[in-house]
């Protein structure tokens, strides 16, 4: 057989790596029109601090080293412009050297990836100083121009993970940076109660954060941006657009191949596209989202590893079931580490499902052992059923060890009840004996089963600002170190002796700082006869997270008298 590879990376170089695992005499040619074929696009934005010392560390593999171990051709700076399936035959330009010529094949892999978008609209978007990242050449020019700005100024506009890590990463190396964002948060696949705290490490690192603000025009030294219908200016030395990518189907909708609903090269379950003899896999395919039955694109390598392993055994008759993707993600934002996976609430909204969240706030390990932090979780399932939906998680330990988790759980249609039972290891340096996962099935349990109700955090302010009854059941002097104003203090430690001062004929509203020692309160007025109680969401902690940026960002009035982050 004859294999023809278009486009390296993380999926046609497994293609065509697994195909010579499975067929020794195999004819393989891998095409990419850039310098390299097989690098580390997840880890461009670490050369820009440092953290990867040299621009040759991001390259994996050479072309010599994929003929010597693999005995893969591959040609880098060919570029695949025609596709002739009626002879199959593809017509190739050496960009080098500037000859077209053609090449047959047997089979046929599409792995061109995705293209940063640069909407032509925006004036000045062509600029010397702005730049786009999707190879180790523009993390070296972005690199080059950095050091040699003289201000240290750098503009990053979209708030994906692209233009997150490259704004903590030239935050690392020194320069003064400023995030646009046209959403009214960064992180799409996080909540808007969740992505608070990446707001707030931002701010907390120096990173000026503009949200909702939209990107109008690119000049030598500065940026123009509109927020809110006023158009203001921003300086700068340099620009980064990392707004998104759109999957590269040029080549596939020239060779009449379908596209899909969504943009992307349309694939069946073993990623052949309606040329059976061609198979597409990658940042520029379709596929299916796992939780919705409906289609979508992931712009991610581990899932383009796995197609191009599938493509590859189904060309030697193996068969495979695509079983769509759920999108677990992971970042670190300075020093929270951030994970995600399944549905979130604008999801969940979007499909119509009937879902309930769980946001708890308890600590990673232990409380008495060396460097234990919270560990902020939201898990999010079906109502009635009680099936796992998604999670999010953030914190300064293993939030991706947490997601990890609850992503098995969902890919094998777990409930709460499963996860409830779910034994994980445990030992004080690691985790509680009862896990962050666990609390939060409990948690969800209890919710589901009607034995609490709750009020969500992005509800809290209408509550204090209506005057609503609110317990702060913490001890008096966590209560002095901030709370809730216009809270009542009465500690867990005296409540049962105080209930003659908590209300029976309005809603009364629990908290502390993490909705544990509420919970108990809760069960004990509610075992006294008290039927008006609500536990609040996320508790303090989770209120002056979600508050506190949002406060400084829109300047609106405080809801707590001093935030209190521990």
């Amino acid at each position: 057989m004859k294999l023809i590879v278009v486009g390296g990376v993380a999926g046609g170089a497994s293609a065509a790596a697994r195909v010579r695992r499975l067929d020794p005499s195999a004819e393989v040619i891998v095409m990419d029109r850039g310098d390299y074929v097989s690098y580390s696009n997840c880890a461009l934005p670490y050369y820009l601090s440092g953290m990867v010392e040299e621009d040759r560390k991001l390259v994996m593999m050479w072309p010599e080293g994929f003929k010597k171990s693999h005995d893969i051709e591959v040609r880098v700076n060919n570029e695949v412009i025609a596709i002739d399936r009626a002879n199959k035959k593809v017509l190739v330009r050496d960009l080098k050297e500037g000859r077209e010529y053609e090449e047959t094949y047997d089979k046929l892999v599409l792995s061109p990836g995705a293209s940063p978008i640069m909407p032509a609209s925006i004036k000045g978007i062509d600029g010397p100083n702005v730049f786009s990242v999707r190879t180790v050449n523009d993390v070296v020019r972005i690199k080059d121009a950095v050091m040699l700005s003289p201000g240290k100024r750098t503009a990053v506009v979209g708030g994906g993970f692209v233009g997150i890590e490259v704004a903590e990463n030239l935050a690392k190396a020194g320069q003064e940076v400023t995030l646009v964002e046209g959403l009214d948060q960064i992180l799409q696949p996080f909540d808007y109660d969740m992505v608070q705290i990446l707001h707030k490490e931002m701010d907390d690192n120096g990173v000026k954060l503009y949200l909702k603000t939209l990107l109008k025009e690119i000049k030598s030294d500065r940026i123009v941006v509109e927020r809110e219908g006023e158009t203001f200016e921003i300086e700068t030395d340099n620009v980064v657009v990392a707004i998104g990518v759109k999957p590269e189907t040029d080549l596939a909708k020239a060779a009449g191949l379908e596209i899909g609903t969504t943009g992307g090269i349309k694939v069946n379950e073993n990623y052949q596209t309606s040329d059976p003899d061609i198979y597409a896999v990658g940042d520029a395919i379709e596929q299916m989202n796992t939780l919705t039955g409906k289609s979508g694109r992931l712009a991610m390598a581990g899932p383009a590893q796995r197609q191009a392993r599938a493509a590859a055994d189904h060309m030697y008759g193996r068969e495979n079931h695509l079983k769509g993707f759920i999108g677990s993600c992971v970042i670190r934002v300075f020093g929270q580490n951030a994970a995600a996976t399944g549905l979130n609430e604008k999801a969940c909204e979007k499909e119509g499902i009937n879902y309930e969240t769980v946001i708890i706030f308890p600590n990673d390990k232990v409380g008495i052992m060396p460097n234990v932090h919270y560990m902020a979780f939201k898990l999010i399932f079906e109502v009635p059923s009680g099936k796992i939906l998604g999670a999010q998680a953030i914190g300064r330990g293993e939030a991706d060890k947490r997601v990890d988790v609850i992503a098995a759980m969902i890919t094998m249609g777990g409930t709460l009840e499963d996860l409830k039972e779910l034994e994980l290891c445990y030992a004080p340096l690691f985790t509680t004996a009862k896990d962050v996962v666990n609390f939060a099935a409990l948690v969800g349990l209890n919710l589901l089963n009607g034995d609490v109700r709750q009020v969500h955090l992005k509800d809290v302010r209408e509550l204090v600002e209506s005057g609503a009854y609110i317990i702060d059941v913490r001890e008096p002097g966590e209560f002095a170190n901030g709370h809730i104003i216009g809270a009542h203090n009465i500690p867990q430690s005296q409540i049962r002796q105080r209930l003659d001062e908590i209300p029976r004929d309005i809603p009364v509203y629990l908290h502390c700082r993490s909705s544990q020692r509420s919970y108990y309160c809760y069960c004990a007025l509610k075992g006294r006869g008290f039927d008006n109680l609500y536990n609040i969401q996320g508790s303090f902690l989770g209120i002056s997270l979600y508050e506190y940026f949002n406060d400084k960002d829109q300047g609106r009035k405080p809801i707590v008298d001093n935030y209190n982050f521990k």
